[in-house]
C-alpha cells in the first residue's frame, strides 16, 4: 500500500501533472531556447515571497531532479525591512514546500521611503544589486527572478506609451555591475493567469506585494474606490496608482477585442523588422534609417 503524498509533493506533482501544459513545458522551453543553464552553473533563486519567485524555486528544484544537468541552486530571500508578519509567511511557506532559503537582511524600505521619483524603480534596482553582490559571495555565477509571460509584454507597452520607446525584459542578460554574473527568467512563457490557477488549486497563501509603498497605495485605491461608490463615479474614472496595473487592464481590454492580442505583441518584440524602423539603437549607438539611405 502506498504511503499518501506530502503536502509538499502534492505541490510538486501539481506542476509536473496538473499544469503540464500551462507551467512546466513553458518552463522548459524557455529554458531551452535560451540556452539558461548550463552543466556547472551555480545558480541564486531569488525569492520575494511571492506566487511568481516561490512557483519558479520548485520548477527549479524539480529541474534540477528531473533535467539531464548538475547544477547548484540557492534559494534567497533579501529581507528589505518586511513587517515581521511578512517574514514569518515567507518562511512558513518555504517549509511547507520544502525549499531550503537563505535569509539575508538589508534597510532598503528605509532607503526609500522618503523617496518621491520612481520609489518603485529604485528598490528594484537597489534589490537586485543587493542579490547580485549576496549571489557572488556565495560562489553564484548567475540568479533567476519570477518575472513571467504578462511582466514581459507589459513592460513593451509601457515602455511605448510611457518611455517612448520599444523595450522589453530579456529572457537573460550579463550584469553591467557584477563581472561574470547573469540573471535569467525562467518563467518567461509562463502566463500569469496558469500562475495564479496553480496557487489557488494548492490552497496555497503568498505574500501579495510587502513593500510600504504599494501598501501605502492599495490603502489610497481602496478609498477612492469607496469614495467614488458613495458618490456614483464608475470604477473606470478611478485614478490609477500603478502604471503596471494600467498595463494590465488595457491588456484585458484588448483581449475582448483580439483573444490573441498577448501573443501579437510578443511577438512584436521577436520580429523587428529593421528595414521598415526609422531608427534603432544597438551597443548603445543611435542609427538612423538615413544613414544606409
Amino acid at each position: 500500500m502506498k504511503e499518501p503524498k506530502t503536502r509538499c509533493q502534492q505541490i510538486e506533482r501539481s506542476i509536473i501533472k496538473n499544469y503540464r501544459k500551462e507551467i512546466w513545458r513553458p518552463f522548459v522551453e524557455a529554458l531551452n531556447e535560451y540556452k539558461m543553464i548550463e552543466e556547472g552553473d551555480n545558480i541564486a533563486v531569488c525569492i520575494s515571497g511571492g506566487k511568481d519567485s516561490m512557483l519558479l524555486a520548485k520548477c527549479m528544484q524539480e529541474i534540477l531532479r528531473h533535467g539531464k544537468m548538475k547544477f547548484g541552486l540557492h534559494f534567497l530571500v533579501m529581507d528589505p525591512g518586511y513587517h515581521p508578519a511578512n517574514r514569518k509567511l515567507i518562511e512558513e511557506n518555504a517549509a511547507l514546500m520544502e525549499i531550503p532559503i537563505e535569509i539575508f537582511d538589508s534597510d532598503i524600505f528605509d532607503v526609500v521611503v522618503d523617496v518621491d521619483e520612481s520609489p518603485c524603480y529604485l528598490c528594484a534596482r537597489m534589490r537586485r544589486g543587493f542579490l547580485y553582490a549576496h549571489a557572488k559571495e556565495l560562489g553564484c555565477n548567475k540568479i533567476a527572478l519570477g518575472h513571467h509571460f504578462d511582466d514581459v509584454i507589459e513592460t513593451v507597452l509601457m515602455s511605448m506609451l510611457y518611455g517612448g520607446q520599444v523595450n522589453t525584459m530579456m529572457p537573460k542578460l550579463h550584469s553591467t555591475n557584477f563581472e561574470g554574473m547573469e540573471l535569467l527568467r525562467p518563467l518567461y512563457f509562463v502566463k500569469e493567469r496558469a500562475i495564479i490557477d496553480w496557487k489557488e488549486e494548492n490552497g496555497l497563501h503568498f505574500l501579495q506585494c510587502a513593500c510600504r509603498f504599494t501598501e501605502a497605495i492599495a490603502k489610497e485605491r481602496a478609498m477612492r474606490a469607496e469614495s467614488a461608490a458613495s458618490d456614483g463615479m464608475a470604477g473606470g474614472d478611478i485614478v490609477h496608482s500603478s502604471k503596471r496595473q494600467e498595463m494590465k487592464e488595457l491588456i484585458e481590454e484588448f483581449r475582448k477585442i483580439n483573444p490573441n492580442i498577448e501573443n501579437n505583441i510578443f511577438k512584436s518584440v521577436t520580429n523587428v523588422n529593421l528595414d521598415a524602423c526609422i531608427g534603432y539603437v544597438k551597443n548603445g549607438e543611435r542609427h538612423h534609417f538615413l544613414d544606409e539611405y
